[in-house]
């Protein structure tokens, strides 16, 4: 019952959060300075959600090894998408290359 209690005080904090943007949103005018510290949010919270991901896979300690297929693929994500600008071509290459690392060369 606390679960479903939780859950629904959460969905209904966000509902007011998130309405409350959209009805006074016109009215709202942020200063230059703090429109562009919100073009910054995106990329840090995806920042924030994938280097804990490729440099700490198991959750524990940070493995900087090539016994990590994780940092593997993500270093060739990053060459890819710096050399191609092509996001499609990114995710399938480093998938790839996660891939057969795992299968190849930690087989």
């Amino acid at each position: 019952m606390s679960y479903t209690i939780a859950i629904l005080g959460m969905a209904l904090i966000t509902f007011v959060i998130k309405a409350g943007l959209f009805i006074v949103g016109d009215r709202i005018a942020f200063p230059p300075l703090v429109r562009q510290a919100l073009d910054f949010v995106p990329v840090t919270v995806l920042t924030a959600i994938v280097v804990p991901m490729l440099l700490a896979p198991s959750g524990g300690a940070i493995e900087l090894t090539w016994h990590n297929p994780q940092l593997v693929a993500g270093v060739a994500a990053v060459l890819i998408a710096a050399l191609t600008r092509r996001p499609l071509l990114t995710i399938v290459a480093s998938l790839a290359v996660f891939l057969a690392w795992k299968l190849l060369v930690l087989a």
